[in-house]
């Protein structure tokens, strides 16, 4: 047997897992059957499907509100509900030699094109997390102290008026590269999308059976902020805003 400390890299995350402790997540999830979206990736190959979530989840997040919003306080809660769509998305990187979860904020996805979107996925997903303006603060995370480092977490990422920005009004993370149909994370937004792999699945197609390529989608929603109903509706709206997606990208 061999103990050690736990590694630097991975302080900010033990430092993001310490300060959701207060959400109250429920877990909801459904099928999505993705034929649309496979057949827009036919014509254009750019385009991830993380993309296709962040595109179509912030449409649906600015139609409702009340979950495009956060909670902060005990004694004295607080709801702040934001005009901006703001969408965390998770990455899987290698930094000094070690396996990590990074994650950055997409700001104003309400307006963001499909393209825009995938650029910045792509500027995030194939730079460098070691020299990256962008995880300045994570790297600074890694190298302070454990009680140091969560203080300054804590005083960067609690306030209502910096939350949508350092934490996003929702978050998406996807393990559907893996062998995955489902899993159930909690982002530190009021809404978080777990997405799953896309696989042939059978399908009831009125009376007769077909296969469809379906992708598992979870809701992880914080009952401090919302209901389970709304929850549903919004769970509800993306299933259907991501099987109706046209051919032509909606502006």
């Amino acid at each position: 047997m061999k103990i050690s400390a736990v590694a630097a890299e991975r302080r900010p995350t033990l430092h993001f897992l310490r300060g959701i402790r207060a959400i109250s997540p429920v877990f909801l999830d459904t099928d999505v059957d993705m034929t649309a979206v496979v057949r827009h990736r036919e014509t254009q190959h750019k385009y991830s499907v993380v993309s296709y979530v962040l595109h179509s989840a912030a449409r649906v997040l600015a139609a409702h509100p009340e979950a495009n919003a956060a909670m902060s306080g005990l004694l004295r809660p607080r709801v702040a509900r934001y005009a901006s769509v703001n969408g965390k998305f998770t990455l899987d990187r290698t930094l000094n030699g070690q396996r990590i979860v990074l994650s950055t904020v997409l700001t104003d996805l309400q307006r963001a094109s499909l393209d825009e979107i995938q650029r910045r996925v792509e500027h995030f997903r194939d730079g460098d997390p070691a020299e990256m303006p962008e995880f300045a603060g994570a790297r600074l995370l890694q190298r302070l102290p454990g009680p140091v480092g969560g203080l300054l977490f804590r005083m960067g990422t609690r306030p209502l008026n910096r939350r949508a920005d350092v934490m996003g009004t929702f978050a998406v993370t996807s393990l559907g590269h893996r062998p995955v149909d489902g899993f159930y994370s909690v982002g530190g937004t009021t809404i978080t999308l777990g997405v799953g792999r896309i696989a042939d699945r059978p399908v009831a197609r009125g009376t007769e059976v077909a296969v469809a390529p379906l992708m598992r989608l979870s809701l992880t929603f914080d009952h401090r902020v919302i209901d389970g109903a709304e929850a549903a509706d919004v769970l509800a709206d993306l299933k259907q805003t991501l099987e109706d997606f046209p051919t032509e990208e909606r502006a």
